[in-house]
C-alpha cells in the first residue's frame, strides 16, 4: 500500500507519534507556518475523534496485505510454514494434545533463556535482568474511552450480524434466501468430501497464493471474471422476472429511476 504524501497526513503523522510509520509520509518542502498550525489543530481534532484507529486499522491492513503479496519472504514464510505446521497437526492429533505440546514448547525456551541469563550473571557476564522484560512493562490496561469504543464496535457488528441473519432467515428478500438456500445445499455435497479442517487449509494457501497470483495475471482475470459476472447478472435477472412479484417491483423501481433522471 503506498500512501499519499500530502500535508494532511504529515499533520496526522506529527501528531499521532504511535503511528509510527515507516518510510516517512513526507519527505518534500516544509510547510508555511501558518499552514502548519492548522493542520496540526485539524489532526489533533481528529486524534481526539477516534480517527487514529482507523488510521492504524488502514495500517494493520497494509501489513497484512503485504504479508499475502509475500512484500517481505522471509516473514511470509514462516507464518505461512507456522500456520500449515499447526493445521496439519491438528489433521492428525487431538486439539488438546496439540495445544499442550505448542504450550509447553513455549515454557521451555522462555525457562531456557531465563535460566542461561541467570547462569551468566552467576559467572559475572550478565545482569541476570529478565530477557523478557520489555514485554512485562508493556501496559495492556484500557482506558474508559478505548473500553466503550470497543463495546460499541463489537455491539454494532452483533447487531448487524443478527440483522442480515433476519433478513436471510425470515425471507425478507426471496431472492437472497433462496441463494443462501442454494449454498446450503452446495455446502453439504462439500462437506461430504472435505471436513472443516481440510477446507481450513485449503483456504490458507489460497490466502498465500491467490492474491499473488491475481497481482501478476491481474489483466487476464479481471476478463474472465467480468464475463462470469455478467453471465451471473442475466440469470439473476431471469430468476428475477419469473418469480411472482419482484419481476414487477424492479421494473417500478427502474421506472422511477429514470423518471428522476429525466427530471434533473
Amino acid at each position: 500500500m503506498e500512501w499519499v504524501k500530502t500535508p494532511l497526513l504529515l499533520a496526522v503523522y506529527k501528531t499521532v507519534p504511535f503511528l509510527e510509520l515507516s518510510p516517512p509520509l513526507w519527505t518534500g518542502p516544509r510547510l508555511p507556518t501558518p499552514v502548519l498550525r492548522v493542520l496540526l489543530k485539524w489532526a489533533k481534532s481528529l486524534r481526539s475523534s477516534g480517527v487514529p484507529s482507523l488510521l492504524l486499522g488502514a495500517e494493520m491492513g497494509s501489513k497484512v496485505a503485504d504479508l499475502l503479496y509475500w512484500k517481505d519472504t522471509r516473514t511470509s514464510g514462516v507464518v505461512f510454514t507456522g500456520l500449515m505446521v499447526s493445521l496439519l497437526c491438528l489433521l492428525h492429533f487431538s486439539i488438546v494434545s496439540v495445544a499442550a505440546h505448542v504450550a509447553l514448547l513455549l515454557l521451555c525456551g522462555t525457562i531456557s533463556l531465563r535460566v542461561y541469563r541467570k547462569v551468566l550473571q552467576a559467572v559475572h557476564r550478565g545482569n541476570g535482568a529478565n530477557p523478557f522484560q520489555a514485554y512485562l512493562d508493556v501496559d495492556l490496561t484500557l482506558t474508559r474511552e478505548q473500553t466503550e469504543r470497543l463495546s460499541q464496535q463489537i455491539a454494532s457488528r452483533v447487531v448487524s450480524a443478527a440483522t442480515q441473519l433476519r433478513h436471510f432467515f425470515l425471507v425478507e428478500d426471496l431472492v437472497d434466501s433462496l441463494k443462501l438456500a442454494l449454498l446450503f445445499y452446495i455446502l453439504t455435497f462439500v462437506g461430504a468430501i472435505f471436513n472443516g479442517l481440510t477446507l481450513l487449509i485449503l483456504g490458507v494457501i489460497g490466502l498465500f497464493t491467490v492474491p499473488l497470483l491475481y497481482r501478476q495475471h491481474q489483466a487476464q482475470i479481471d476478463q474472465y471474471v467480468g464475463l462470469v459476472t455478467n453471465q451471473l447478472s442475466h440469470i439473476k435477472a431471469k430468476i428475477r422476472a419469473k418469480i411472482p412479484g419482484t419481476g414487477a417491483l424492479a421494473s417500478a423501481a427502474a421506472a422511477v429511476s429514470g423518471s428522476k433522471a429525466k427530471a434533473e
